[in-house]
């Protein structure tokens, strides 16, 4: 047999593993929803049921949904494809669809993959609910099928279009973050770093309720195969492990180091609440000073509710403005062992435990991460 033959052999293999490995995937996350509905007691309705449980779409379904994934259909775009809103007939109910870029590209498939098979095994209020997926081989297409959210994403109502959110309800998506980062650093089945923390991929449904998505560059933790390290050489990555995420969310050991951790997703979640405090982006703010810097210096002039959105005009209550600037300045710490975990965030931020001590000398001698 040639090489061309076992190429042949290859290529024609792989759609049926690909297609094996979601399949059980969506197995696993089925057992689990099926295992905690039996805990609780629920006996559901079994058309409820299967409504529920997330399903494996044909093309034609999700293609006649967006009528075609037409330009007016576009939600946003995410780092790893374009949303599209769609309306599911057999389903009756409104969806989001990401449609993720392949081509010749294995990265975005293997993209696909590990978000299907992570999001899959997770279940949780504060999490964006997985409906189901597509893969389209004959026009090289990826699609994973979601909750539609009516309000979308944080960033939209801090920077953009939308409304901007009164305070009670941007404290409320804080705290909805925290509880997501919770259980993915404690309560899921496999510990999961989400890498990507960012306003953008904090979703808000039609009660701007917090719902975390985006999970396509997740890492689900296994202690048989412990996080790498990466190599940067040059302006290339050399591919130990990958560095991923959006550049001014990303921890700074996480971005030397190469190394993922429920640290450097709690570097990354000072910076949503810092903007969801101050109204500003973090990398966008004027006298060359970072959001995060601006806001220290202001806590050491004993200044620190000055650094609250303009917009809200002291319409906040100021013991809980404080409480989220100073969790914000704590996931700050350049020794990310020093950096809370999401419950003691959501303690002191359900006012359950005092507000830290921070040492004044914690940016000293190293630069915020």
């Amino acid at each position: 047999m040639g090489t061309e033959d076992l190429k042949g052999i290859k290529v024609a293999a792989l759609p049926s593993l690909f297609d094996f490995i979601l399949g059980v995937g969506v197995s696993i996350y089925c057992l689990v929803a099926s295992k905690r509905r039996k805990s609780s007691g629920v006996i559901g309705n079994n058309d409820l049921d299967r409504q529920a449980l997330p399903k494996q779409f044909s093309p034609e379904e999700l293609h006649a949904a967006t009528n075609g994934f037409a330009p007016h259909r576009r939600l946003v775009r995410e780092g790893s494809g374009q949303v599209y809103r769609g309306l599911l007939q057999g389903l009756g109910r409104e969806v989001a669809i990401k449609k993720i870029w392949t081509g010749t590209d294995q990265h975005y498939e293997e993209t696909f993959m590990n978000e299907v098979k992570i999001i899959s095994r997770l279940i949780h209020r504060n999490m964006v609910q997985f409906i189901g997926w597509c893969h389209d081989q004959e026009r090289n297409e990826c699609l994973v099928v979601y909750e539609y959210m009516p309000n979308g994403s944080l960033d939209q109502h801090l920077f953009g279009r939308r409304n901007s959110l009164q305070w009670n309800s941007r404290y409320k998506v804080a705290l909805g973050l925290a509880r997501a980062l919770q259980y993915l650093h404690e309560d899921a089945e496999d510990c999961v770093f989400h890498r990507d923390i960012k306003s953008a991929d904090v979703l808000l449904d039609k009660d701007l309720r917090t719902k975390l998505g985006d999970f396509g560059i997740s890492k689900r933790m296994d202690s048989q195969f412990p996080t790498q390290t990466t190599e940067v050489v040059g302006s290339q990555l050399r591919q130990r492990t990958e560095v991923v995420g959006t550049v001014d969310y990303i921890a700074t050991e996480y971005a030397i180091e190469g190394k993922a951790s429920k640290e450097s997703d709690m570097s990354s979640f000072k910076v949503v609440a810092l903007e969801i405090a101050c109204g500003r982006k973090s990398y966008s703010f004027n006298d060359n000073l970072s959001l995060y810097k601006w806001v220290w210096k202001l806590y050491l002039e004993g200044h620190l509710l000055d650094a609250a959105d303009e917009r809200l005009e002291t319409e906040f209550e100021q013991e809980e403005m404080k409480c989220l600037l100073i969790v914000g300045l704590w996931c700050t710490h350049p020794h990310n062992k020093e950096r809370p975990n999401a419950g003691q965030v959501m303690k002191v931020l359900e006012l359950e435990e005092p507000l830290p001590a921070l040492p004044l000398d914690m940016h000293l001698q190293q630069s915020l991460p």
